[in-house]
This record gives C-alpha cells, sequence and structure tokens, in this order.
C-alpha cells in the first residue's frame, strides 16, 4: 500500500491504518529499535508503541515521508527505553559510546531547537553540505545506530577513519549551530 494511502486511513480514523503501517514498516522499525537496544522484546514494545504514537500524531500531522516520521517516533522510544534501562544501571556497554556522542549532538540541537520547522532546514542543509561518503557515515552511525565496524565495511575504511570522519562532520554541525546562534 502507497504511503498516500496508508496516512489517508490514519486521518480518516480507520483502525486499518495501524495495520498497514505495521506490515510495511514493521521490520524498519524494528531494525532501528534493536540497533539501539539489541533486545528482541524491547524492541518489539517500542515497534508497538509507534503504531499508537502514529495514531496519536495522525492528525495533526501529515508526515510527507512515511519511513522518517515513523523511524523517528521508533527512535525516539528506543533511547527513551536505554535510558530507562541506564537508570537501572542495566545498559548493554556495546551502547555506551554510541549514546555519548548521540547526547553531545542533542544537548547542542536542543538548544537550538526555537522553530522545529527552521531546525529541521538547518540540519538538512548540514547533510546536503557533507560529501555523499560522509552524509552516509553520518546518517548510518546516528540514525541506524550502525557501529563502528559496520559503517567500516560498508566504505572499506578502517573503524579509526570512521571516528575521525564523525568527529569532523560533529565538528561541522556544532560550528553551524554557533554560527546561526542556536548553539549556547
Amino acid at each position: 500500500m502507497e504511503d498516500a494511502k496508508i496516512v489517508e486511513l490514519f486521518w480518516e480514523r480507520k483502525e486499518c491504518a495501524i495495520q498497514a503501517a505495521s506490515d510495511k514498516y514493521n521490520s524498519f522499525c524494528f531494525r532501528i529499535a534493536y540497533k539501539i537496544l539489541y533486545s528482541r522484546e524491547d524492541s518489539e514494545e517500542c515497534v508497538n508503541d509507534t503504531w499508537f504514537a502514529a495514531w496519536r500524531y495522525i492528525p495533526p500531522k501529515k508526515p510527507s515521508v512515511l519511513s522518517a516520521f515513523l523511524g523517528r517516533i521508533t527512535r525516539g522510544f528506543a533511547i527513551d527505553c536505554l535510558r530507562k534501562k541506564s537508570a537501572a544501571k542495566r545498559i548493554d556497554q556495546h551502547m555506551i559510546p554510541i549514546t555519548e556522542e548521540v547526547e553531545s549532538l542533542n544537548q547542542a540541537m536542543a538548544c537550538a531547537m526555537e522553530k522545529e520547522d527552521d531546525l529541521t532546514e538547518l540540519f538538512n542543509d548540514f547533510l546536503r553540505s557533507l560529501k555523499p561518503k560522509d552524509r552516509d557515515i553520518f546518517v548510518r552511525r546516528y540514525w541506524y545506530m550502525d557501529s563502528l565496524k559496520e559503517i567500516s565495511g560498508r566504505h572499506q575504511i578502517t573503524e579509526s577513519s570512521v571516528k575521525s570522519n564523525l568527529y569532523r562532520s560533529r565538528n561541522k554541525l556544532r560550528k553551524i549551530l554557533m554560527k546561526e546562534r542556536r548553539l549556547l
């Protein structure tokens, strides 16, 4: 089923919208959650929460890219779940480095959130300014939560090169936010 039709079903408040979204995007959302949590049960719970959050958010929102909309919701639930596990001292050690990196970016972007649309535009401009390889590395790490090993294998470079690339990209984003006076 086409995304526009699924969104239309949500707008019409037809319960089959949840099933249609699940049929099309369940594995996509599960993969996002699992890359963060490495727990099948927690990932399934996040994905289930995603469908009900989509039911609450559509309407009034009308996402133009449903996969990104659902992925963002799933990612938020997974990160919240990871934080709860961390608070309970049950965090998996594999996510500590990336959560620190993401937290650093989140702090920078939290200061920048005057208007979500402006921030989205600013972030999209930043991504467009990156070379395709740098953009893929950045998105793979911070959106898909790929490991350094997975990214280095994908691009046939060393993990150290991936770390350096991410460091430079984060600094570039930080400079853009500072230039726009959106970073404290």
